[in-house]
């Protein structure tokens, strides 16, 4: 299972932009990284910002490369703006709405839970991060884990709650009702560059 395991702070501070979470490192250096970070006047290309907010959105949702290309070739395929329907595949993949239904703190977290068997889809357990979920499906916590302390201090600290989701904290499960629309996804990637950047 692939993913990325590198310094997280050194990509936020890349993108400048707290991308993995509150990052101390960011808050303190905000600038680039490396030697010549802080004195570094970048004048970047049209290819080059393109290929940042790819860069950006992969690290943003813990995608490798050879995936992301494949979910951009679905959404592609598939009718409305490409870069619009691109997130909505990317926001409901599994991994992902573990996260924003609050029940793990970070999008790594999640994938950790859903590799380790701990959430259940309809009632079956999925442990496949990228499981693409349907408008209808619920998405909870396996009964067995209901009392695991990293998911019950995240469930007690949830934030944001996302229209496009249903969460009974009861039962520790939610509901996926729609693909959400753009301006409800607060992610700030600029999806137009990502669709030039992969139309050439």
């Amino acid at each position: 299972m692939a993913r990325y395991t590198g310094p997280t702070s050194k990509i936020a501070r890349k993108f400048r932009e707290p991308i993995f979470g509150p990052d101390k490192a960011l808050e303190r250096k905000n600038y680039a990284p490396g030697m010549h970070g802080q004195n570094r006047r970048r004048k970047d290309s049209e290819y080059g910002m393109q290929l940042l907010e790819k860069q950006k959105a992969k690290y943003t949702y813990g995608i490798l490369e050879k995936q992301f290309r494949k979910i951009f070739a679905q959404a592609a395929r598939k009718s409305g703006i490409t870069g619009e329907v691109l997130l909505q595949l990317i926001e409901s993949r599994l991994d992902n709405t573990v996260y924003r239904l609050g029940i793990a703190p970070t999008r790594a977290a999640a994938r950790q839970l859903v590799g380790h068997r701990h959430i259940t889809v309809n009632g079956a357990v999925v442990n496949i991060p990228s499981y693409q979920l349907r408008t209808g499906d619920i998405v909870s916590v396996r009964e067995k884990s209901k009392s695991l302390e990293v998911i019950q201090n995240s469930v007690q600290g949830r934030g944001m709650v996302h229209n496009w989701l249903e969460w009974d904290e009861k039962q520790l499960a939610g509901k996926f009702l729609s693909y959400p629309e753009r301006e409800n996804i607060p992610e700030t990637i600029k999806e137009q560059l990502i669709v030039e950047l992969y139309s050439k």
